[in-house]
């Protein structure tokens, strides 16, 4: 699709067979899966945490790719974001935003409603430098269903929907400035520029089309670098795409593994090495890229 240099990646870490689900999988589009990662995010201490959605499953993962078992709960675990104060809030399919205590392994609700309305199906989030929490609500929103919503999370609890009628949003990014919010919408094989209009109360104003992809599925999670470029995972596609602050394309790194990278976060204490967890093969892919992931709210 992209005319660019080819960055190829390595297997950091794979789900061992001990923690597979073999005994009556869940079979998501026709496929049996024994896992399905997603959501990766870096805590102070270095350790990588990331979900496996249809078995409620949080797993910790330690520099030397060992996985453990953080916590599993009754639910679908989606994304991940850390909060400065190393609680794990947890975009949940079924029951809404969460929050885990890692020293505890306690999942608790944060917020599981729009009012009376239940949400969708939360997909992905990410902290603002304020401390206030920007999801995503995807359900089985699409080009046929665009009922998505882009919701923001204020740090005293009020809840605002800041974007409707998305078909099918996913991983989001914030801009340098945070004037800007990047909006990965899958369906539309898009990543949408949601400007806030600086009037200081967040409104939204003319959204646009940013970067328009092709093939695969469409684009999942998206990792922000700090001079305002974009790293976007393109599932169904076996690669995620870098691209520099004005959306031009300036790299492809390609999955040494499945063709599913679902998510992708920098490592705060290496920046310019990129960690992926790839799906269709249950394992943690990274590769060194020109590019510096920005600094996140979990490390401010």
């Amino acid at each position: 699709m992209f005319n660019v240099p080819k960055i190829q990646t390595e297997v950091f870490a794979r789900l061992p067979d001990s923690l597979r689900v073999v005994d009556h999988p869940e079979v998501r589009f026709g496929v049996a899966r024994d896992s399905f990662l997603e959501g990766p995010a870096f805590d102070r201490d270095g350790n990588l945490y990331c979900v496996d959605i249809p078995y409620g499953r949080v797993f910790r993962v330690g520099s030397d790719g060992r996985f453990e078992l953080a916590c599993r709960y009754d639910g679908r675990p989606n994304g991940l974001a850390i909060h400065r104060d190393g609680r794990i809030f947890i975009a949940d399919q079924l029951r809404g935003i969460l929050v885990l205590d890692p020293a505890r392994g306690v999942v608790e609700t944060v917020v599981e409603r729009d009012g009376y309305e239940p949400f969708r199906g939360p997909n992905d989030l990410i902290f603002d430098r304020q401390g206030e929490l920007l999801f995503t609500d995807q359900g089985q929103s699409g080009l046929d269903r665009p009922y998505g919503v882009l919701y923001r999370l204020h740090a005293g609890g009020r809840l605002e929907r800041l974007l409707e009628h998305i078909p099918s949003p996913n991983g989001l990014a914030l801009s340098p400035d945070e004037h800007t919010v990047y909006l990965a919408v899958t369906r539309a094989n898009a990543i949408w520029r949601v400007p806030l209009d600086g009037s200081g109360n967040g409104a939204v104003a003319r959204v646009g089309n940013y970067i328009q992809l092709s093939g695969g599925t469409g684009p999942d999670g998206i990792a922000p670098a700090h001079d305002g470029g974009l790293a976007v995972a393109h599932i169904g596609l076996a690669t995620v795409w870098l691209f520099d602050r004005l959306g031009e394309p300036i790299a492809r790194v390609q999955s040494c593994a499945g063709v599913q990278p679902t998510n992708v976060a920098f490592d705060p204490r290496d920046d310019s090495m990129l960690y992926i967890t790839e799906a269709a093969s249950g394992q943690i892919l990274r590769a060194r890229v020109p590019m510096h992931g920005a600094a996140l709210y979990s490390h401010a």
